[in-house]
């Protein structure tokens, strides 16, 4: 329900001009209208933290409310009505009970004074008559005075001898009325709403007071039923109210739970790490979430149980604030250094000196990879930027080499050839024999010079798959096969002339490819802590791990084929 809804039933409450007859569903909206804005102000009290969290430095502010205070300017209107109506209602009722007491005294003067019946029974009718018109009496008075009215009315009835047909008729249609009355009771006495019992009661025990006596020998019988079917819908009154009571003491008892094991996390509280603190929130907006689940609680002790639950909240995410200002400082400086590098980049990128600025801008990239991150804000704004101007240089160089190597043309044909004579041959029976010429095969593919860029994977996987064919039939797995295929790839440097000096270039090759595989864990790793959990997050966040796990597995692969060129 928004405020506007509240403004228009509190309208329509307050149009009622029996202010008493809404009083109790003025008061349920008020309390309503009260616990929403209670939680709207703590709305935008978590949303204000969280964008403080974001960097943004507005002040905290309590802003007018208009709305909130058209409501109250009703609902205020409302209450003076309804004080002045109470006043009118007791003044009146007040008035009431000296009309009902001079009717009772004229009552009784005719029972002890009037001897003729004609004028008796006229003025009986007269008093009763003045008596129905009499509106309602202060409550402690209304039973009392009703009973001394009843009590005379059956000395009336029973000790003037008037018609007795009149009389006996009378006394049945009043049991018959009664009776009615008290089945009326006892029906609802099965309803489902309260407001309604509550309601009906007052009327239907008023009708039953008001109707005249009954036969003197029904008298216990329908007074006893009457009384019996009222306690029961008393107690069921009773019983729902206590039931209130009992759920708004139970919501209480959860509030301090909860407000208990906020405290003891506060109190607990460690965290080094954005990743540690992010698993903190979330179990933090869990006790928000439940205790937005939790009904309300007696006002006085709900308020003051929301107040401490509030303060331990802003006590959590002012420890967060802190931190991640102190945070933020250390990202501020790693973000200089990698504007530095994207200024050094930018003016290589248009550099056609392809060897010298190839090394350069690979020294850039492991610079920029040793920086770590500059936070999830600015980390991948300037990635972007750097990435692009690095493309740029590689993809002109790329370009270039596709057009000037003219060589690659005439390598691809020869590899084509090595790879048509793998493919037709026959693997023996000496697996030995098999092996030497697998080896002699993968030292003519690597002779063979750099074939067209576009035209290398497809060349190389056509070369592997030859290959690996034949090492299938020869049936060797894993390591034995690595090794074995690694191993022409040995004899093809150790057939260099200058072969010491390819194989040590060779292993500082695998060596730096370490060092960067290393340093992309360790950047991969820290990127890991700085990703919100949500969605999206979580898709990029599972895709940076199966990177992890992949440059975990070359850096071993490395490592052994490392030891091999040693041996």
């Amino acid at each position: 329900m928004e405020k506007i809804e509240f403004i228009e039933k509190i309208k329509g409450f307050a149009a009622n001009e029996d202010a008493l007859a809404v009083n109790r569903e003025v008061n349920e909206l008020k309390s309503s209208f009260e616990d929403f804005c209670i939680e709207e102000e703590r709305l935008r009290q978590v949303a204000f933290l969280e964008a403080k969290e974001e960097g943004d430095d507005a002040v905290y502010e309590r802003i007018p409310d208009p709305l909130k205070d058209e409501f109250y300017q009703i609902y205020n209107e409302f209450r003076e009505r309804k004080t002045a109506q109470l006043t009118a209602l007791k003044l009146e009722q007040e008035a009431n009970l000296r009309q009902k007491k001079n009717l009772i005294d004229r009552l009784k003067n005719l029972i002890q004074e009037e001897e003729n019946i004609g004028v008796a029974v006229a003025t009986y009718k007269e008093i009763h008559e003045a008596w129905k018109q009499v509106g309602d009496v202060v409550r402690e008075k209304r039973q009392e005075i009703q009973q001394e009215y009843s009590k005379l009315l059956e000395s009336f009835f029973f000790n003037l001898k008037i018609y007795r047909e009149l009389k006996e008729h009378d006394l049945k249609r009043n049991f018959q009325i009664k009776s009615e009355l008290v089945e009326k009771i006892k029906t609802l006495s099965t309803s489902e709403s309260i407001k309604e019992m509550e309601a009906s009661i007052k009327t239907l025990q008023n009708e039953f007071d008001e109707t005249g006596p009954v036969p003197q020998e029904e008298w216990e019988n329908v007074k006893n039923a009457y009384w019996e079917a009222v306690k029961v819908v008393y107690a069921k009154i009773h019983d729902f109210y206590e039931g209130k009571r009992e759920e708004l003491r139970q919501n209480i008892e959860r509030k301090q739970a909860l407000l208990d094991e906020v405290k003891a996390f506060n109190a607990a509280l460690e965290a080094s790490s954005t990743k540690t603190w992010e698993e903190l929130t979330q179990t933090l907006l869990k006790f928000q979430e439940d205790w937005k689940q939790i009904g309300f609680g007696t006002k006085k002790e709900n308020e003051e149980l929301w107040v401490a639950f509030r303060q331990e909240c802003d006590a959590f995410f002012a420890r967060k604030k802190a931190f991640f200002e102190g945070l933020r400082s250390q990202f501020d400086e790693v973000a200089n250094a990698k504007r530095k590098l994207i200024e050094r980049v930018q003016a290589l990128k248009d550099s056609t000196e392809w060897k010298a600025t190839t090394d350069a801008i690979v020294k850039l990239q492991q610079d920029w990879k040793k920086l770590g991150s500059a936070g999830q804000k600015s980390e991948q704004l300037l990635w972007k930027e750097f990435r692009g101007a690095c493309d740029s240089f590689f993809n002109a160089k790329q370009k270039h080499f596709e057009e000037s190597d003219k060589q690659n043309e005439t390598n691809l044909v020869a590899k084509l050839d090595v790879i048509a004579k793998i493919e037709a041959y026959v693997v023996g029976d000496d697996r030995r024999k098999a092996l030497d010429d697998l080896r002699d095969f993968s030292a003519a593919f690597n002779a063979v010079g750099k074939v067209p860029f576009k035209e290398k994977d497809n060349v190389y996987n056509a070369y592997k798959t030859a290959i690996d064919a034949h090492y299938t039939k020869l049936k060797l797995e894993g390591a034995e096969k690595d090794k074995a295929m690694f191993q022409a790839k040995m004899d093809a440097l150790k057939a260099n002339p200058n072969a010491d000096k390819a194989i040590d270039r060779e292993k500082r090759d695998m060596q730096l490819q370490i060092q960067t595989l290393q340093q992309e864990v360790q950047q991969f790793e820290n990127n890991l802590g700085f990703f919100a959990k949500s969605k999206g997050a979580d898709a990029m966040k599972k895709e940076i791990e199966a990177k992890i796990n992949s440059a975990k597995r070359k850096i071993e692969d490395l490592k052994r084929k490392i030891k091999l060129l040693s041996e």
